[in-house]
C-alpha cells in the first residue's frame, strides 16, 4: 500500500462514501437514488445491522475507495462465510492496489471472525475488475440468478 490506510467508514466519509457509491451504482448502471444510498448509509452506521464498511483513505482523510461486506450462513459447509457486496475504486485512483487492500482487509476480518471464505459477484463484462479479482482468489463454477419480486 502507498500512501492511503484501510479504515473502518466513520461518519467524516460521508461525503466521499456519497461519492463512491453514486459512482458504483453508475458503473453498473443501476439507478440509485440519494434515499436508497441514506437508507445503506444507516444500516452501515447502525451497529446492530449486518452490512459493515471499509473505506481506503488517502493521508488528509479523502476516501479513494469502497468496500461493504456482511456475514452469511453456510449450511452446507457448516459455517459462516463473508460476502463482499460491493467494491469500488475511484476510477482516478486505479492501479494503486486500493482493490487489493480492501479485498485482504475483508479477508483479515473474515479470518478474525471464523469465516471459512469471502465470496464477491462481478458482472462479465467488468475486464479490469476481473484481473484483479483473478490474481487474488479462485474463479468459482457458480452461475447466478435473480428472481424478482416486483
Amino acid at each position: 500500500m502507498s500512501g492511503f490506510t484501510i479504515v473502518p467508514l466513520a461518519p467524516r466519509h460521508r461525503a466521499d462514501w456519497e461519492r463512491l457509491y453514486a459512482g458504483y451504482a453508475a458503473f453498473y448502471k443501476v439507478e440509485q437514488t440519494a434515499e436508497m444510498r441514506a437508507r445503506v448509509w444507516g444500516w452501515i452506521m447502525d451497529p446492530a445491522h449486518e452490512v459493515k464498511a471499509l473505506v481506503a483513505e488517502e493521508a488528509d482523510g479523502t476516501a479513494l475507495g469502497l468496500a461493504h461486506y456482511r456475514p452469511f450462513a453456510r449450511p452446507l459447509a457448516a459455517g459462516t462465510g463473508g460476502f463482499l457486496d460491493d467494491l469500488f475504486v475511484d476510477p482516478t485512483q486505479r492501479g494503486r492496489r486500493i482493490a487489493d487492500a480492501l479485498i485482504e482487509a475483508v479477508a483479515e476480518i473474515g479470518r478474525q471472525r471464523g469465516w471459512g471464505v469471502i465470496r464477491w459477484i462481478t458482472a462479465d463484462d467488468n475486464y479490469r475488475g476481473r484481473g484483479v479479482y483473478d490474481r487474488l482468489a479462485t474463479r468459482t463454477m457458480w452461475i447466478t440468478y435473480d428472481k424478482k419480486f416486483v
